[in-house]
């Protein structure tokens, strides 16, 4: 395949000559159709990616501009706090005088770059993206080069675009030391992995509060799943070891829940046998029996905030950083001695 051309437009003709193929190939490609065998299919699509070839479906007097269409590309819609989010961001979008486009990309950043590609043939006016694991730093600046991109939740390490967090670290410290003051000492931290950069942060803060108080963890579960089911699998597998918290910082609510679940198909009663806190304080937790306890996220504020960063880039302001927003515990019965 020839380098990559220095045209300021890369052209169908462009992709054609370095695939190695006719301008109609490259059209039949782009339309999707089964004409075109899989081989070369896949060679079109390489020289596409490797060219920086991006198919417009907009009239050609409109190419270059930019609609009035944001992108939010979510990592997983079947999580209740990412919808919730999506919520937030696309009213506060609509606030603008804009509109946006929500799509899922189910925690793979295969699905979410090409989505993203995709999404790129509208002319969106920037993405707004909580990245899958394992996203790529480089591919995330090379698109930053086109469009503006905001990162919410997640933070990729070397990637130069706004991003706006919750404090993850300050709420496992405050649902730690809240445990400690219930007079727990054998706190475990459960659930996540650590490909996000969330996961890190919140073991951080759960590590510095045991730290105050002089003690270790008292383990640490990962799921490799995220959600309701991973949360059931890796409360199995602390129930059959040999060492077993009195309490637990969960990832987040999700989480929690399903480690809940298996509690109670064991016999155990969670805020009893062994008190718990979430992360992301979804509307169901308070209506748990015992109420879950959890830090609590401002979908709507996170929204806001994200919608004023992009503001500000649309003005000319060249964003990058990163803004924390604040977090607060909300402690009930899960976690409350008393209960």
């Amino acid at each position: 395949m020839q380098a990559k051309t220095t045209k300021k437009n890369v052209t169908v003709i462009d992709v054609a000559k370095a695939a190695g193929v006719s301008k109609s190939t490259v059209s039949l490609v782009l339309q999707g159709s089964d004409k075109v065998n899989p081989a070369t299919r896949d060679k079109v699509q390489a020289a596409m990616a490797e060219l920086g070839y991006v198919y417009n479906r907009e009239a050609a007097s409109l190419r270059g501009k930019r609609s009035n269409l944001v992108a939010i590309v979510i990592n997983d819609l079947t999580n209740p706090y990412s919808a919730q989010l999506a919520v937030g961001l696309e009213a506060n979008i609509r606030r603008m005088g804009l509109f946006s486009m929500v799509v899922n990309s189910g925690e793979d950043k295969d699905t979410q770059g090409q989505l993203v590609q995709s999404l790129k043939e509208y002319n969106v006016a920037a993405f707004v993206i909580c990245p899958a694991p394992g996203t790529d730093a480089d591919w995330v600046n090379q698109l930053a080069a086109t469009v503006p991109v905001i990162h919410i939740m997640r933070e990729i390490t070397g990637a130069k675009v706004p991003t706006v967090l919750p404090d993850n670290q300050a709420g496992t410290l405050a649902s730690t030391r809240h445990l400690l003051s219930q007079g727990y000492t054998r706190i475990g931290f459960f659930g996540g992995n650590q490909r996000i950069s969330d996961y890190g942060e919140r073991l951080a803060g759960f590590k510095a509060a045991l730290a105050e108080a002089g003690l270790e963890p008292a383990g640490v579960w990962e799921t490799a799943l995220t959600n309701r089911h991973g949360g059931r699998l890796a409360m199995a597998e602390l129930l059959a070891s040999s060492t077993r918290p009195e309490a637990l910082v969960c990832f987040t609510d999700i989480v929690a829940y399903g480690a809940i679940e298996q509690l109670r198909q064991q016999g155990l009663m969670p805020g009893k046998d062994m008190a718990i806190v979430g992360f992301d304080d979804l509307e169901d937790s308070k209506l748990m029996t015992p109420a879950l306890s959890s830090i609590a996220i401002d979908a709507d504020a996170l929204g806001a905030t994200v919608c004023q960063v992009l503001e500000d880039i649309r003005s000319g302001q060249q964003m990058q950083g990163l803004q924390r927003l604040p977090v607060q515990l909300k402690a009930r019965g899960s976690s409350l001695r008393a209960c």
